[in-house]
């Protein structure tokens, strides 16, 4: 590195552009295209450095998944212990023959066969059943009636 006296600011000054013509040039952003990607996300200028540093920031990558409705789920063991409730709530039928359920309606897509059955219960409007779930239900006394959909 030369000493500060040899250098060309020292003998500029006083100049205004230190020799970089009429005006404003070699000052600021604005010599380098702009700050930051200035250029670059438009696609304008600065192409070269796209094209090497950033080649897959244009256009659609990938494959989005459209996402399903959430499938809600219950148990056999704990619809045996709602049931009661659900009657009082008026929301099932206490009949002769059991208590009347209609998942559909509670807006429940799936019966799971996890926890007792003590009861019998008569599960309507439902599509998806466990295999375990059906034996629990038929075996307690129950019935399981196939959705109209």
């Amino acid at each position: 590195m030369s000493v500060r006296r040899e250098k060309k600011v020292r003998k500029m000054r006083g100049s205004r552009t230190h020799g970089w013509g009429i005006q404003g040039q070699h000052r600021r952003s604005g010599r380098k295209g702009g700050r930051g990607k200035a250029g670059r996300k438009s696609g304008k200028h600065k192409w070269s450095w796209v094209l090497r540093y950033w080649p897959d920031y244009f256009g659609k990558h990938g494959f989005h998944p459209i996402p399903k409705g959430a499938i809600k789920t219950v148990n056999v063991g704990e619809l045996d212990e709602l049931s009661e409730t659900l009657v009082t709530k008026g929301l099932a039928i206490k009949s002769e023959k059991g208590i009347e359920i209609n998942l559909a309606r509670l807006g429940i897509n799936k019966l799971l066969g996890s926890g007792k059955v003590t009861k019998p219960l008569i599960i309507k409007g439902i599509k998806n059943i466990s295999e375990t779930a059906k034996e629990k239900i038929i075996t307690s006394g129950g019935l399981i009636l196939e959705s109209e959909e």
